[in-house]
This record gives structure tokens, sequence and C-alpha cells, in this order.
């Protein structure tokens, strides 16, 4: 599990539904009273961030044309960690083609900065 943190523009299909699922998953960890400090100290989730993060998650599946019905309802006060956004950047550009094209059309980045293979 993880949080971007990289507009919500720059995901594929396949890592802007992801990371939506994930920010349920991660509620409903922080509810069931499971730590998340893990992830906050790799710094891949910023607890003060999910309500807001899913939202323009679920704003961008909208304009996509896909279909969103999980408001998430999210009022804790845990404050813990933070994104590092530029590695964030890094590792979609590397992991996924369609990520880093979107990133490079963007000009977040060099097209040579980071190599992925189709579908990786």
């Amino acid at each position: 599990m993880r949080m971007w943190g990289v507009p919500a523009a720059l995901l594929c299909r396949k890592h802007l539904v992801g990371e939506h699922l994930e920010m349920h998953m991660f509620v409903g960890a922080i509810q069931r009273g499971t730590s998340v400090r893990g992830y906050a100290a790799q710094r891949i989730l910023d607890t003060r961030l999910l309500k807001s993060r899913h939202d323009e998650l679920a704003t961008e599946m909208r304009a996509r044309g896909y279909l969103h019905h999980s408001p998430l309802r999210y009022n804790d006060k845990l404050s813990l960690g933070s994104v590092d956004t530029a590695h964030s950047l890094a590792e979609l550009a590397r992991r996924c083609f369609e990520c880093r094209t979107r990133i490079e059309r963007a000009g977040l980045q060099r097209p040579h900065a980071a190599r992925a293979h189709p579908g990786t």
C-alpha cells in the first residue's frame, strides 16, 4: 500500500484505481487499530491527507468516466508521515510505461531519466 501523492492526472488507470483502493485500506487499518507507522516512516503515507487524496483520486476517476461510489469517511486526527513525491514520480516512471508517458508529457521528468517496460 502507498500514497503516491503526485497529481492524479499523471496516474495510469491501474495506479489511479489502485491508489484509490489503498486509501480505503489505510483508513480501514487505522480504524481497526492497526499501525501504519511503517508506511509513514517510509514516506509513502501522510495520514493528514487521506481524505483529500481520496477525493482528488475520485474526482480524476469521474473525469475519466470511471464509476465511483465509495465515499471515504475519515475523521481521525492521526498525524503521521509525509510523501516523497519526487521519489514517487521516479518510481512510477520506472515501474510503468503509461505513467512515465504521462509524467513526460507533463514536463515533470526528462524522457531518459527513467525507463520502464510496457506492462510493468
